[in-house]
């Protein structure tokens, strides 16, 4: 979100802060300038999901296809120009933004249900006024970008922080992002996404030197002001009392500009005239109400100061900054932990580049004002494995594995759920169990057995949880003939039988190591997709032949379409059902990828894919084709092919499941209220706050509730799908 209030305040107050740029001719200036040196641009990819994602239809799960091509022309487009891209995404959420995390997230909630209100009503996708983001779109960027050949990084840290590093030390061309925090370091230039005319590749450039120079500070007050106005760290409301204060005494009050507008100007006046007076004499707490909130403000402080940088108004001769919390710093396997905050391909770079400040500042006793960083005590003790998931990470090779091993501690943002359908589960708890198996996997590597593993923090949304507490999840073990391999024995080794191991642990993971004769007789890339399925399947009973039909027909027939094709395809009608069940497979498609990545990729990364296998609309369409009646033929569009290959994936999935003790039928032949089963779930998790433990063998899965009760591991269980909502 950036600085309180300072975009609005830009486009009004300071429009000449902005610039309509050429990246082209700013790269063309830059290789005249440094010869042989590459125009590299650093984009902060999380801003830019909204800008890339331009399908019409967004409720369905996702236009894959689509969406690969638009990151492709993108690509393209700055390639052609000579322009060199890095992407970095959001690796972990730091514990003092965790408030700020979950507010978004029960606010988007409300949007949810908003738009399921409105598919019921008018059984048709909401404007774009009310758009969703597609469950899992950044994970699958991540990879869509890597599949295209660019240098895609995945952060340790808050990713704005790595970004502003990043373009400083490799001296880019600009950062390409949509965060006012980018107006406030003091790093490369910053370009607006949201401005971008990619056929032109011009957009808005926003100078910081041109929003001191209308402010009348310099570049080393910026990060104060962004404190005092509020920012991710130093909550709006906490100098509410003191901006008042400084626009009721500042004389300088402009007619063209809003109430917001001339805060800003007041609090920035208030620091060149007042502050500024005294730098140097007096400390910020002798200078401003900080209170008991002073170690907070001078974390928000430091969080903008990059490697190498000093602030003049953080004294240099003692240290006063409270230790940012551990979750930003590294694992580092070396015998001493090393001070600075590690960016970009190579984490151990000790470049550095000094911050503007005064010239009286220079001369003060050099001391590192850099963030004191704690040396983070993590989940698993092997230094060597540790480093191999770290860099894993920071190269976006596998996703949240790293964040288990180092934190145990994981998020997963809202999907499109509806929480009035107590049919279906959330994905929350129908991928638990395999969670679950993975955290036994990472972290009892050396442990003796999942017993003995500490629970992993889960910060999931799903309906009915308020987010005050994370779920505390239990490992369960993993069933393997043998016993469960160690991680350097899946992730390192090269022995004849490791790939098939890997195989082994992996299907463990989705407990499905009976179907492994049913999967080998599979083609890729349906081999991981009929995996889901039947985990899918076996774990809920609500879902019926029809459902299966669709999932397999618009994978094969994606096959012979194109991006073009998918653009022109029309649906009659939109049903909430299908569209839940689009983000359930969605979903799904990541714990594959989490899975993956944990067992040493026995499997290929691209079969997990969405463009791949799955589209939104190609699905909303199967499904109610499958509704009404329509024979195989029909659904795989005639195609002989396509039908000799369904029938193949149909009895694998349902021989598969019926080796579970699960039949998949037909759901015309269901009873109206037929017993659904969150089946075998086994979640183990409880909240932080112990209440009323009362987990039966009767509870249906919606009355797990916000996770707050115990389970036992890995029960068979029925669940009666006439249970309500827990409260």
């Amino acid at each position: 979100m950036g600085v309180r209030g300072l975009q609005g305040f830009v486009g009004s107050s300071c429009p000449q802060v902005c610039t309509v740029v050429s990246l082209r001719e700013l790269a063309e200036q830059h290789r005249s300038r440094h010869p042989g040196s590459t125009p590299t641009v650093v984009v902060d990819a999380m801003c830019c999901l909204r800008y890339w994602y331009t399908p019409e239809s967004w409720v369905c799960g996702g236009q894959w296809k689509e969406y690969f091509s638009v990151l492709r022309d993108f690509v393209r487009t700055f390639t052609a120009a000579g322009i060199k891209l890095v992407f970095f995404f959001d690796g972990m959420v730091e514990q003092h933004k965790r408030d700020v995390w979950v507010k978004r997230r029960l606010r988007n909630n409300r949007e949810v249900a908003r738009i399921f209100q409105h598919l019921k009503s008018h059984r048709a996708q909401p404007s774009r006024n009310m758009f969703f983001i597609p469950s899992g779109l950044a994970i699958f960027t991540r990879f869509a970008l890597k599949t295209l050949g660019q240098e895609t990084l995945c952060s340790l840290q808050e990713a704005d922080y790595e970004v502003a590093a990043y373009g400083l030390q490799s001296h880019c061309l600009g950062i390409l992002g949509e965060d006012t925090d980018y107006l406030i370091y003091d790093t490369c230039p910053y370009f607006s996404i949201s401005e971008l005319c990619l056929d032109s590749l011009s957009t808005v450039m926003l100078c910081r030197e041109k929003l001191c120079e209308s402010l009348g500070l310099r570049l080393a007050d910026l990060p104060l002001l962004a404190c005092l106005l509020g920012n991710d760290v130093v909550p709006e409301g906490l100098f509410e009392t003191f901006r008042y204060k400084c626009l009721s005494s500042y004389t300088s009050g402009r007619e063209n500009c809003d109430r917001k507008g001339n805060v800003i100007f007041a609090v920035a006046d208030h620091i060149s005239k007042v502050l500024r007076l005294h730098q140097g004499e007096k400390k910020l707490e002798e200078m401003l109400p900080l209170g008991p909130s002073k170690a907070l403000f001078y974390k928000g402080m430091v969080s903008y100061l990059l490697p190498g940088q000093k602030s003049p108004w953080i004294s240099q001769k003692a240290k006063v900054i409270t230790p940012l919390d551990s979750q930003v710093v590294s694992v580092s396997s070396d015998p001493e932990p090393k001070p600075e905050v590690p960016v970009g391909p190579n984490p151990e770079s000790e470049q550095e580049s000094p911050m503007c400040t005064d010239p009286e500042s220079k001369q003060e006793d050099p001391i590192s004002m850099e963030p004191e960083l704690k040396q983070q005590v993590t989940m698993v003790s092997d230094a060597e494995i540790l480093k191999v998931a770290r860099a894993r990470h920071v190269q976006a090779e596998s996703y949240l594995v790293y964040n288990i091993m180092a934190n145990g501690e994981i998020e997963c943002s809202n999907t499109l759920e509806d929480a009035l359908d107590q049919a279906l589960p959330s994905q929350a708890f129908v991928y638990r169990p395999v969670r679950q198996r993975v955290y036994s996997l990472l972290l009892a590597d050396g442990h003796g057995g999942a017993s003995s593993c500490p629970p992993v923090q889960e910060w999931f949304v799903y309906s009915g949880n308020p987010l005050r507490h994370p779920d505390l999840v239990r490992p369960l073990q993993v069933n393997i003939p043998g016993g469960t391999p160690s991680l350097k024995q899946l992730w390192l080794s090269q022995e004849p039988g490791a790939q098939a191991q890997r195989v082994d642990v992996l299907l463990a993971c989705f407990d499905l190591s009976s179907s492994r004769e049913e999967l080998q007789a599979v083609e890729s890339p349906f081999q991981a997709l009929c995996c889901l399925l039947i985990y899918l399947f076996v774990q809920v009973d609500t879902l019926c032949l029809e459902d299966l039909h669709a999932f397999l027909a618009q994978a094969l027939c994606l096959q012979g379409k194109s991006a073009v094709q998918l653009v022109d395809l029309q649906l009659d009608h939109i049903d909430s059902r299908a569209v839940q069940l689009g983000s359930l497979l969605v979903r799904g498609l990541t714990m594959l990828v989490l899975v993956n990545s944990a067992c040493g990729c026995p499997w290929s990364m691209s079969d997990f894919m969405p463009w791949n296998i799955f589209d939104g609309k190609l699905f909303h369409e199967k499904y109610l084709q499958s509704e009404k009646g329509y024979s195989a033929e029909a659904l795989v569009e005639q195609n002989r092919a396509w039908l000799t290959q369904f029938r193949q994936l149909e009895s694998a999935v349902c021989a598969a499941c019926l080796r579970e003790d699960r039949r998949v039928v037909s759901g015309q032949l269901r009873q109206p209220h037929h017993a659904g089963r969150w089946g075998r779930q086994g979640s183990g998790s409880h909240r932080t706050s112990l209440r009323h433990s009362r987990s039966g063998p009767g509870q249906h899965w919606r009355d797990q509730g916000p996770g707050n009760r115990q389970h036992e591991s890995d029960p068979w269980r029925r669940y009666p799908s006439s249970s309500g909502w827990s409260t």
